[in-house]
């Protein structure tokens, strides 16, 4: 328990500071837009870099990882798009509640990984983030594509908006150092820490300020439909895939921690600068993380062994 509560209270107390903040008027509302722009544009792409350029795939069941991870991604997707398909609803709305069923939080990934197994917990969650950062960005920006505000017609706008993404870039840039084994030469990895180490605070930061309590009663079934799939298809998906590939220690614990955690703060950033429902997304980001005190430790207790 103390391993999920200590995850997730300092979340919680980031998100409502943003909240005291905006409502205050302590910072003017320009700020927070470019707050926005800097974390969507800068912070969370040298993040990315780092944690990706730093990856090493040697002694890895990577496959078998693999392999649960797109299986449960894509299965998630599928279910969201197809329910969205059946019961048309609004298209700016569905991209949160997309977001909100399929990105997980990479901090709380690591903080837990490593607090129940140690640095070994640390390093398969590594791994495990950085296969499903590349695809669930690559996911989300396409369902952007198609039902944002701002949607792209045609093939060519398509790619290029996907292709020119400042995280799928991050992604690629992080992948190709890792892979190649150039990794992150000189200082090149302490300056992209001390960068993107920015990126949670001022992302929750963002998520608090776009909070709008008043406006979560007219949002309950998108808030509904992305908690069940977070919390209820995703880590029932992840634990057969895991059965079925034969996964287990470590390596199995680190990917059942990923899809257990609530979704992601990056969801409101893109939200934000592609034409999302900010307000939706706040609202799910907010309850699914307080939601995640009393689910995780419960699907820990099922799925877990430590």
């Amino acid at each position: 328990m103390n391993a999920f509560v200590t995850a997730l209270v300092p979340i919680i107390v980031l998100i409502i500071l943003g909240f005291v903040l905006r409502r205050t008027g302590f910072l003017p509302v320009e700020a927070w837009a470019g707050m926005e722009k800097l974390t969507y544009y800068i912070l969370l792409p040298s993040l990315l870099v780092r944690s990706l350029g730093k990856q090493t795939l040697a002694g890895v069941p990577w496959p078998a990882m693999l392999t649960v991870i797109v299986g449960t991604l894509t299965i998630a997707a599928g279910v969201l798009i197809l329910l969205h398909k059946v019961r048309p609803g609004n298209n700016a709305t569905f991209t949160s509640i997309f977001q909100g069923g399929v990105r997980f939080n990479t901090y709380i990934t690591l903080a837990v990984a490593q607090n129940l197994y140690g640095p070994a917990g640390l390093a398969m969650g590594s791994v495990a983030a950085g296969f499903m950062i590349v695809l669930i960005n690559l996911y989300c920006i396409s369902v952007f594509v198609l039902w944002g505000k701002a949607s792209f017609r045609g093939i060519y706008p398509f790619v290029r908006e996907v292709v020119a993404n400042p995280l799928i870039v991050a992604c690629t840039i992080g992948w190709v150092l890792s892979l190649s084994g150039i990794g992150l030469p000189y200082m090149t990895g302490d300056i992209l820490e001390i960068i993107g180490r920015a990126a949670l605070p001022f992302g929750l930061l963002a998520v608090g300020a776009a909070l709008r309590p008043e406006t979560i009663r007219g949002q309950v079934s998108p808030i509904v439909v992305s908690t069940v799939t977070q919390f209820g298809l995703k880590p029932l998906i992840v634990a057969i895939l895991i059965f079925v590939t034969g996964l287990s220690g470590v390596e199995a614990g680190a990917l059942v921690i990923a899809f257990m955690t609530p979704t992601s703060p990056a969801g409101y950033i893109l939200a934000r600068q592609l034409g999302g429902d900010t307000e939706t997304i706040a609202s799910i980001i907010t309850l699914q993380t307080l939601l995640a005190f009393v689910m995780m430790p419960v699907i820990g207790l099922l799925l877990l062994d430590y």
